[in-house]
């Protein structure tokens, strides 16, 4: 039986991307060594670590002066990186989610944290909308897509202050503007690879205000060199993962970019939420402009919330992998990020019709 793979992350990935990552791993660049064996000063690494950095560069049009890095330990790293590096005394945060909420306790350590607006009060089911942005905030924090909750920010804000993304779950879904960003980070277990490797994009000349010294692992001015020479490997890499996000960017761009992902992904999300929408069965849970398109969240409608767990065992039986919604939302959750193929989609929406019809 075929599987069809809905995983929150980490989850589905191209399949070029996974079979280049299984030769690599036998036979490193012709090295006669295996990947997971090799030396990070490699000449053939350091050329995947560079074409890295390129290919993030072309597929989102990086301007000058922004730096594109590639770490250890995650998005959830970056949470207190991100204020060590750019806190003088206040940031402002949007508080969408979990992730959000958790971002925002690490900065506490660094200065004031103002969360200027929160969506707690309904279980993070929508993105608010009317709030200010401090003036005096030395940045201003957003999480562009909450993959517990299945909401989105879809364009890009303008912000006074820097502002600041994780966009974890969204990343190279779509086009977006970098130069209204000063920095935008996440872990690679969604659309860019597997875990093990956290991406952030810097724009240089907000490094090294804050007036104090910071350590130098979580001083980003460490992990950037002259002429990038160094290519971001002040200590060991995480080569795999990084090796797998190479291949996996070189699918994105061969797929047409950003446009064509975007297009695509809106086309898949569609399907699912039409479905939602019509079958008895269901209901979506979160507010309707604010969708996501990488994390479909729904739950069995009232009347029959008695099934949610027959469903699931049905879902399960063929072939559906994953689609359990967090715990803290329940339901159902597809997560059906750039590599989930279409026919997963459909798949998932004949089973939905199905169980219907013998209700």
């Amino acid at each position: 039986m075929e599987k069809y793979n809905f995983n929150a992350g980490p989850c589905v990935l191209p399949r070029q991307a996974v079979e280049s990552a299984i030769d690599a791993i036998r036979n490193f660049d012709n090295t006669g060594i295996g990947l997971l064996e090799i030396s990070h000063r490699t000449p053939g690494w350091e050329r995947v670590m560079q074409e890295t950095r390129e290919l993030w560069k072309e597929l989102l049009n990086i301007p000058e002066g922004y730096h594109v890095l590639f770490l250890g330990g995650g998005a959830s790293t970056q949470f207190f990186t991100l204020p060590a590096n750019l806190m003088k005394k206040k940031a402002a945060y949007l508080q969408t989610g979990v992730w959000a909420k958790k971002a925002i306790k690490e900065a506490k350590f660094y200065g004031e944290v103002d969360v200027i607006a929160s969506s707690e009060d309904k279980n993070y089911s929508y993105i608010p909308k009317d709030y200010t942005i401090p003036a005096d905030a030395d940045y201003f924090h957003i999480t562009t897509n909450n993959t517990i909750y299945g909401t989105e920010l879809h364009e890009d804000i303008d912000s006074p202050v820097p502002l600041v993304a994780d966009m974890s779950s969204d990343i190279l879904s779509r086009p977006i503007d970098i130069s209204k960003y000063g920095v935008i980070y996440g872990g690679a277990q969604k659309n860019v690879g597997p875990a093990g490797v956290a991406f952030v994009i810097v724009r240089e000349d907000l490094l090294g205000q804050t007036g104090r010294p910071i350590q130098s692992m979580v001083d980003y001015r460490t992990h950037i060199s002259d002429s990038e020479k160094n290519q971001s490997m002040f200590n060991t890499p995480p080569v795999f993962s990084v090796f797998v996000m190479h291949e996996t960017l070189k699918w994105v761009k061969e797929q047409g970019g950003l446009e064509a992902m975007h297009k695509f992904n809106k086309e898949k999300a569609a399907i699912l939420y039409d479905e939602i929408d019509r079958n008895k069965l269901f209901v979506g849970t979160a507010a309707t402009e604010d969708r996501s398109i990488m994390n479909v969240c729904f739950v069995m409608s009232d009347k029959y919330k008695d099934k949610e767990g027959e469903f699931l065992q049905f879902a399960t039986e063929r072939g559906m992998v994953g689609i359990k919604g967090h715990r803290s939302v329940g339901g159902f959750r597809a997560s059906i990020y750039n590599a989930c193929p279409k026919e997963a989609v459909e798949a998932l929406v004949k089973c939905m019709q199905d169980f219907e019809s013998q209700i």
